[in-house]
């Protein structure tokens, strides 16, 4: 029997295709008619694989969440609580900045997708084993969630125009450096994350403390709560 001219349809062809598209011209361009096409095959073969686009771009989601760097939350990894974050978050967030128009996607939590669980329940069950208490361990999983996927929703620097007569300084004192921030977009965004994950990581260290002292001068042993 003679090949196929075409490698057979799949659900990680399906994928790749998706996922190009979305890098390259965002959510919008997905559609089963045009990743039919790109792919070379009629539209409703695509059903064979996926019921509709939202499980299309689960799917491309899901893909972005296998990038997120886990081992530091390996019971066998030396890195405490804090570091553990510190390195997720920083994982978390370059993938996000590689794929950024899937953000919006992600944004909207796991749902029923196996590599966005697998993110929350390792997160939370180090935080849990690091002796936060469960109910805690839910309210950090969402706080770093809100933080990451809100600093790849888009770019602070970005958002000044490179034009220095639009800040004339007797309208914008103080904005007279503004038509510089777009060239170092990089160096700002990724510092101003650094900043405020080192401050939410602080944060969070002294509420660790506080339970430390309620429970005898240690971080809880035994967490408690839903």
């Amino acid at each position: 029997m003679a090949r196929p001219r075409k490698p057979l349809l799949s659900r990680d062809r399906i994928v790749e295709a998706a996922s190009a598209l979305v890098d390259t011209e965002g959510l919008d361009a997905v559609s089963t008619r045009r990743l039919a096409a790109e792919l070379g095959v009629s539209g409703p073969s695509l059903y064979n694989h996926f019921r509709n686009k939202d499980e299309i771009l689960d799917a491309v989601a899901d893909a972005v969440s296998v990038q997120v760097d886990l081992s530091m939350f390996d019971e066998s990894d030396p890195r405490d609580w804090r570091e553990a974050l510190h390195d997720w978050a920083l994982s978390y967030r370059a993938a996000l900045a590689a794929h950024p128009h899937i953000v919006p996607v992600l944004a909207r939590g796991p749902g029923r997708r196996p590599a966005g669980l697998r993110v929350a329940d390792a997160v939370f069950g180090a935080m849990v084993g690091a002796g936060w208490p469960p109910a805690q361990a839910t309210r950090i999983g969402a706080l770093m969630r809100y933080f990451i996927t809100g600093s790849a929703l888009g770019s602070f620097a970005g958002g000044f125009v490179d034009d220095e007569s639009a800040y004339d300084p007797a309208d914008y004192p103080h904005l007279g450096q503004a038509h510089l921030l777009a060239e170092r977009r990089r160096e700002v965004d990724e510092g101003a994350f650094e900043v405020g994950l080192r401050a939410l990581l602080d944060g969070l260290e002294r509420q660790y403390e506080e339970y430390g002292a309620a429970d005898g001068g240690a971080a809880p042993s035994s967490p408690s709560g839903v």
